[in-house]
């Protein structure tokens, strides 16, 4: 299938410049929408009010006059709702500032009890609404967490704390809330909290959606599952009030191309959150904005990704935002017409994806016990969809016949959904088998854990490396940061054992078990699969892992790092391969399909190239460059 990308420029244009000049390179270069963001980053002197506020709606009506003439849709991002980050900036406004867990004031950056600020908030967007925009963004500083300097973040300040007690029934001190909220256990404070935190961010989007109604629609943008989870976001509440959602999912610079499996990761896991209705439009992120900043190729290879995940169009953040004139960075014309036919191609509509599960809860945060720390209750399904992708594994968001679970997001599984999981095929780590135990479900692991042992624990005999049973494979476990201490329960099969630097045995590595239910588990001894070292001898391991498991799935080698995205799409099958790394490869498929190949090289047009099949595999005859794609296709 192809269809037609779509080009939504996020822009700063400088007060003074003459609009016409960027609506020359929107006709140019086929740019349908320009979201206007103005007042940020350098420019930034606070949430603008009177006479800033006043010059900046003169300068933005003028370029959507001058825009719109030039035939371009127009989107308008104004660039803070809380605040971002401090960096020096002073707000005088009267409005309740954030505070940290540890106490600390942000000079800049508002409250979400503050009423001040939520009636500020509402005014400034129903005042630009009224300039006809297609949609209204909500930057993503509409969280709690991270806003510079404040460690972790705010949510603490006594505007906040006032609501906590009203909800509560009792008043703690900042450091008992905090303390209570972190501490060993489950205190029935950090419930409450996150209820206080999601009604007040609520309150402040409804706000802005009554401020913008039957006159543009409400752009939400988001930041990572885990800290979503910890400040008690309700996604169903969020998308009732919002129409387009930009996903985080690229990172700011150059990256090694491996980093791709996190970019599909993040796009595919943000998928099962969003009705079908809601625009979807990933951001492909640079900062400091220039080709200095994120090589041409990597952005390419970051707009595949979004494109294969069904993205409607994507929201480009290319320029520097004291540019003033797109003139002087000829280069990301010409980058955006090279990328144009293979955008094209990969244009999907009606995308299903099929892979290994990778379930996750928007309330997870409010069942992990706690270390002590804020970070401590954040649980990020993103590693667990890391180890399989780089693996060659296909994943997909939320439930699935085999599925994958790592760590503490063990604590967020629902009790009427963990039958269902240990009665199909599911992969765990040793953190997440340590959970289940706990919560009363070891009997149908195939393992007993004696204990997770951390990697500094002084030990006469410490963890050292796993050994394959059935061969002489040996690989590394030396700097993994805690391994289960496990044994085999009768019946299991026991594929890897756990040695000591003398070679001793320390514990059972990988176990392989059916259960009492008709599931079958694998259980891994490491606590963070996805900092393994990587090899060859690790990549069999992991595929014969979801075999065992009964995922009737296409597995990718022939390289290291071939990062899939598996699904259906208009009726037939799609695997699309990116190369993560810097080599050439000519990437293997386990499948008895017979597909035909398109392959994608980074700012080239795509072309067919041939596949043969050598018994259960399709071998693509062509070599596949450092983040280029080949596109398989089959009825």
């Amino acid at each position: 299938m192809t269809g037609t990308s779509r080009y939504h420029l996020r822009y700063q244009l400088l007060p003074g410049q003459d609009p016409r000049e960027l609506g020359e390179f929107c006709v140019a270069h086929a740019i349908e929408e320009v979201v206007l963001i103005y007042g940020s980053e350098e420019l930034h002197t606070g949430h603008p009010v009177g006479a800033d506020e006043d010059f900046w709606f003169e300068h933005v009506a003028h370029a959507h006059k001058v825009l719109t003439e030039h035939g371009v849709s127009l989107s308008l991002n104004p660039w803070v709702t809380a605040g971002h980050a401090d960096r020096g900036r002073v707000q005088d406004l009267g409005f309740a500032p954030l505070v940290s867990p540890r106490g600390e004031v942000s000079t800049a950056a508002a409250s979400f009890a503050c009423p001040v600020w939520r009636d500020w908030l509402a005014s400034h967007y129903g005042r630009f609404a009224g300039l006809g925009f297609r949609v209204l963004w909500i930057e993503d500083d509409f969280r709690f967490h991270n806003h510079a300097p404040l460690t972790w973040g705010g949510g603490f300040e006594p505007v906040m704390l006032d609501r906590f007690a009203e909800l509560a029934g009792e008043r703690p001190t900042r450091e008992e809330l905090v303390e209570a909220v972190t501490g060993a256990g489950v205190h029935p404070w950090r419930e409450i909290l996150r209820r206080t935190w999601r009604t007040a961010q609520l309150e402040a989007l409804d706000a802005v959606r009554d401020a913008v109604a039957g006159r543009a629609r409400l752009g939400i943008m988001s930041s990572g599952l885990g800290s979503a989870s910890l400040e008690g976001r309700d996604w169903n509440a969020v998308f009732a009030r919002c129409d387009v959602h930009r996903p985080h999912f690229a990172p700011y610079s150059d990256q090694p191309a491996a980093f791709l499996s996190y970019s599909v990761a993040m796009l595919e896991l943000q998928r099962p959150l969003r009705p079908d209705t809601i625009e979807v439009a990933p951001e492909i992120e640079n900062w400091t904005h220039t080709e200095w900043s994120k090589s041409d190729t990597q952005t390419w290879s970051e707009m595949v990704a979004a494109q294969l995940s069904g993205a409607d169009a994507l929201l480009l953040d290319l320029f520097p935002f004291v540019t003033g004139d797109p003139a002087r960075h000829p280069r990301i014309g010409r980058m955006l017409d090279a990328s144009r036919a293979a955008l094209d191609a990969t244009a999907t509509d009606g995308l299903t994806t099929i892979g290994v599960g990778v379930p996750w809860w928007p309330d997870t945060a409010a069942s992990i016990p706690g270390d002590g720390t804020l970070r401590g209750l954040e649980a990020d399904p993103v590693r667990t969809a890391r180890f399989l992708l780089s693996y060659g594994i296909p994943v997909q968001g939320g439930p699935a016949p085999v599925a994958a679970l790592f760590g503490s997001t063990a604590w967020g599984v629902p009790e009427d959904e963990l039958p269902r999981l240990l009665s199909g095929g599911l992969l765990l780590d040793g953190a997440a088998a340590r959970i289940l135990e706990e919560r009363g479900y070891g009997a149908f692991l195939g393992v007993q854990v004696a204990g997770v042992v951390e990697r500094d624990t002084p030990q006469a005999e410490p963890y050292s490396m796993e050994h394959v049973v059935d061969g002489d494979a040996l690989l590394s476990v030396n700097v993994q940061p805690a391994l289960a201490r496990m044994n085999a329960a009768p019946g299991a099969q026991v594929w890897t054992r756990i040695l000591t630097p003398r070679r001793g045995h320390w514990g059972d590595g990988r176990v392989a078990y059916t259960n009492s239910l008709g599931g079958r588990v694998v259980t891994m001894a490491a606590c963070a699969p996805e900092a393994l070292g990587r090899c060859d001898d690790g990549q069999r391991l992991a595929q014969r892992m979801i075999r065992f498991l009964g995922a009737e799935l296409p597995l990718v080698t022939g390289g290291p790092h071939l990062v899939p995205q598996y699904g259906e799409v208009d009726g037939g099958r799609r695997l699309a391969i990116a190369n993560g790394s810097a080599d050439r490869a000519r990437p293997v498929v386990a499948t008895d399909a017979d597909p035909t190949a398109l392959l994608l090289e980074p700012l080239r047009a795509p072309v067919p190239v041939p596949v043969r099949r050598v018994g259960a595999h399709v071998h693509v005859e062509a070599d596949v460059p450092h983040r280029g794609y080949v596109i398989l296709r089959w009825a």
